[in-house]
């Protein structure tokens, strides 16, 4: 619910959420298709159907961007998955990651005015995939990949930007990287510091970890250090992907070695992403009243409550907690924007440029407890959806 100056009123029911709701608001699914005109007479069908429709495709057949403009297809994200990785579940299988993404395309709708269809497909190849969303085409308008586990996401990605023209995003990598640079950019203007003078400590190398130290390094953060389960990720390091080799070349620049207590000691910023836990006492060995983002769900890394014991400034993935850093934020305004600037990929501009239109829909009332909007602030979507496909021209990938 929305007062009428956009702000959001928060619900009033506070108490646990029952399997009873929980199981009944998915009976059935939670998607379903309504028409966009009514039909209540027999002229109406033969608009919308034969004989009506015949004149629609052929106009198409004989022009091939007409349908842009007489079919949904332009509009539609797909919301692509193979259900390796789902939410904490893990490899669950294409049936029971389903739901997910129902609820994905709902949020599509409720926060983007989207359509969009959720396609589960039992195979994990990614040639596979690739061959598959090739095939489909035409009947859609952009690509978000969803629950797809590491490295297989970013193969998968980057092959699909290549033979598509049309906006792909894996929002575990992106939207998590977007919403997590808002955040940041949020706690610092409320503690008056400056991205470029802080390191921040990334513990997991998955998706999300992976492309939350890219977008840091593109928005000019002083430095990040990486770890993954073996430890810090550094030059030289045995048994490193392609993807870490990388990231060992152009992160840790002290090249500091070793586990989570080398790599925090002395770190303005902790951001988990590891579903792991940590001591709340190796955040008083970071630099003087840190940030920190524990983000794992549903548990994150550490308590917020212990986490504030040490920190100026604490935000996890939860709703129930403040500071809440979900993906609601960027994704819905994000497609979007790509789609309405008619773009034929998703750019790093068009990222910056999300995140940036975050932080500003909450510079008005920011402060400790509020680095961000709350995702179910009206605003948001809007002002990214402008952002991103102002950015799209300036790219040069608008349409």
């Amino acid at each position: 619910m929305t007062s009428t100056t956009g702000k959001v009123m928060q619900d009033q029911d506070t108490s646990p959420v029952t399997d009873d709701e929980i199981f009944g608001g998915h009976e059935g699914g939670k998607l379903s298709v309504a028409a966009a005109r009514p039909i209540s007479r027999p002229r109406d069908l033969s608009i919308a159907y034969t004989p009506g429709v015949a004149k629609v495709s052929r106009a198409i057949a004989e022009q091939a961007s007409l349908a842009q403009r007489y079919t949904w297809a332009d509009r539609l994200v797909v919301v692509v998955s193979d259900g390796t990785a789902v939410l904490g579940l893990g490899d669950i299988g294409a049936s029971a990651s389903l739901p997910v993404m129902e609820g994905k395309s709902v949020l599509f709708k409720t926060f983007g005015g989207l359509d969009s269809i959720p396609l589960v497909l039992d195979t994990t190849d990614v040639d596979e995939i690739v061959e598959t969303l090739v095939r489909l085409r035409p009947s859609y308008g952009a690509v978000n990949l969803e629950d797809i586990s590491a490295p297989r996401c970013f193969e998968l990605e980057d092959k699909l930007k290549q033979v598509l023209d049309c906006p792909v995003m894996h929002d575990d990598q992106h939207g998590t990287a977007i919403v997590t640079l808002a955040a940041l950019r949020g706690a610092n203007l409320v503690l008056g510091r400056d991205i470029a003078d802080q390191r921040v400590v990334i513990s997991g190398a998955g998706a999300a970890g992976v492309a939350c130290a890219r977008i840091l390094q593109e928005a000019g953060i002083g430095d990040v250090t990486l770890l993954d389960s073996k430890g810090i990720i550094h030059r030289g390091r045995a048994g490193l992907n392609p993807i870490k080799e990388q990231l060992a070349a152009s992160t840790n620049a002290a090249g500091l070695q070793g586990g989570l207590a080398e790599a925090l000691r002395g770190a303005d910023v902790f951001l988990g992403l590891s579903g792991s836990t940590i001591e709340a006492e190796l955040l008083g060995e970071m630099a003087e009243d840190p940030i920190v983002f524990a983000l794992s769900n549903p548990d994150p890394e550490v308590h917020p409550d212990d986490a504030a014991k040490h920190a100026a400034i604490v935000a996890t993935g939860r709703s129930d907690f403040p500071n809440q850093i979900n993906n609601v934020l960027a994704f819905p305004g994000v497609f979007r924007g790509a789609l309405d600037a008619g773009a034929r990929a998703i750019t790093e501009g068009m990222k910056l440029a999300a995140a940036e239109a975050i932080v500003a829909v909450a510079q008005d009332d920011l402060g400790p407890d509020r680095i961000v909007p709350s995702p179910l602030d009206p605003r948001v979507a809007p002002e990214v959806a402008a952002a991103v496909a102002k950015a799209a021209v300036e790219d040069g990938v608008a349409g």
